[in-house]
């Protein structure tokens, strides 16, 4: 089998739909870049039908109020060149003042904590505007917070969840629905040798009990229908960080957060992305 790597150039504010989209329709995984996504397929799906695909999401698109201008390149990569692919794409990025996010073939960085992340067919290498700041805010608020039990919530490869138990978090759990977020995920924290955290298929309803610190870098839409699910496990001296949003999109979600008895500590903007901190 091979496949067929597109890099697609895309307006900010539409990459999360156009990511669901491609997923629901077939995509492999991407790798996040600032001004565009590198997203794979299998050629067994026919490139006609992937070009057809990405034209239908650009009306989408459109029809939802979104900018819906598209451009992509692809190439066709041999089953024999996938890894070699992958390589050449993930390159190591640092984020925050600690944390350095590597795939496992460089070499580590001393004095600093690496991440050692393989992106496998999943969402969230840390190249991403959204992803770096979480892992800035996380750094910044875990160093007041309690590091008790972390709830990461869309776990994709697992970043986040390896990045809070570097940072001495005791019990973390990850939760994603997309069954290559698990793999990439479980796979990620056994590369980072780590043994206090635990990946689950499924929603914020699987949760028990409340967390110290939730992470949440999701589009705003789900932010909002998950709001009162949410909440309740928000320990009553705990942060919940939500990013993922564009401007202008996070006074909803903060809405939906504080009709849920959240309130509103703390606001990050990063270019057209916002970071919000809400507590109890």
């Amino acid at each position: 089998m091979g496949y067929y790597e597109f890099t697609i150039t895309l307006p900010d504010e539409s990459r999360d739909a156009l990511v669901h989209r491609i997923s629901a329709a077939g995509c492999l995984g991407v790798i996040e870049h600032d001004k565009s996504i590198v997203a794979y397929f299998p050629d067994t799906l026919g490139i006609s039908n992937i070009v057809d695909e990405l034209a239908l999401c650009s009306a989408i698109l459109e029809d939802a109020g979104l900018a819906h201008v598209i451009s992509f390149d692809y190439v066709f990569i041999s089953e024999r060149d996938w890894n070699e692919s992958w390589k050449k794409k993930f390159e190591p990025i640092d984020a925050g003042k600690c944390f350095s996010i590597l795939p496992p073939w460089e070499n580590r960085k001393e004095g600093r904590i690496n991440l050692i992340i393989d992106p496998g067919m999943a969402f969230g290498t840390g190249h991403h505007e959204t992803t770096r700041t979480c892992l800035m805010l996380i750094e910044t608020f875990a160093q007041n917070c309690a590091k008790g039990r972390f709830l990461d919530i869309g776990a994709g490869t697992g970043i986040l969840a390896i990045a809070a138990s570097r940072l001495g978090f005791s019990h973390i759990l990850g939760l994603d629905i997309d069954p290559l977020a698990i793999d990439a995920s479980q796979r990620n924290i056994k590369l980072n040798d780590l043994e206090n955290i635990v990946i689950q298929h499924g929603t914020v309803t699987r949760t028990l009990g409340t967390f110290d610190f939730i992470a949440a870098n999701l589009m705003s839409e789900i932010l909002i229908h998950i709001a009162p699910d949410l909440a309740p496990c928000l320990d009553n001296a705990g942060i919940a960080l939500m990013s993922g949003m564009l401007s202008g999109q996070e006074d909803d979600v903060i809405e939906a957060m504080v009709k849920q008895g959240l309130k509103l500590s703390e606001k990050y903007f990063d270019g057209r992305w916002v970071s919000v901190a809400m507590t109890r």
